[in-house]
C-alpha cells in the first residue's frame, strides 16, 4: 500500500506522537521512512542587526538543531527495525524567487469517510496567494 512515508518533524509534542504513528504505520506495511526538519532563515530585518547573533553562528544553531530532531527519529526508527532517511532543508521566505503556481494536492474527507487526494487548481492557488 504504502512504500515510502514522510513525516516532518520540529521537535514538539504533537510531532513525536505523529512520528510514533508512522513508524507503526511503516512497519506494519513494509514502508520506509522518510523525516524532513526546516531550518529557520536568518532575519533579515532591521530587528535583526540588534541581535548580538551573527548570521553564520545563527545558521550553525538552525543546522545542529534541525539535525537533532531527525537523528531523534532515525533512533527511534532503528529501535523499530524501519528504516529511515533523514534530511534537514531550509525555509524559505515568501519574497522573492520562484512563485508560479503549482497544483497542490491535500487529503480531505470523502463522503464515505475515507480520505482521498483532492487536487487545486493552480489559478485558485494563484488567488490564495495574492490575498495573503
Amino acid at each position: 500500500m504504502f512504500k515510502r512515508i514522510l513525516v516532518p518533524t520540529d521537535g514538539s509534542e504533537i510531532t513525536a506522537k505523529a512520528i510514533d504513528t508512522a513508524i507503526t504505520l511503516a512497519k506494519s506495511v513494509g514502508a520506509q521512512l522518510y523525516t524532513i526538519s526546516a531550518k529557520e532563515p536568518f532575519p533579515y530585518s532591521a530587528i535583526s542587526e540588534m541581535q548580538p547573533t551573527p548570521p553564520q553562528e545563527f545558521f550553525d544553531a538552525q543546522e545542529r538543531i534541525a539535525h537533532q530532531r531527525v537523528q531523534a527519529v532515525v533512533t527511534q526508527c532503528a529501535a523499530a527495525g524501519v528504516p529511515c532517511q533523514a534530511h534537514t532543508v531550509e525555509a524559505l521566505h515568501p519574497v522573492g524567487g520562484d512563485h508560479r503556481p503549482r497544483q497542490a494536492h491535500r487529503v480531505r474527507p470523502a463522503r464515505d469517510g475515507l480520505a482521498r487526494p483532492a487536487r487545486r487548481s493552480a489559478l485558485l492557488l494563484a488567488a490564495r496567494r495574492r490575498r495573503c
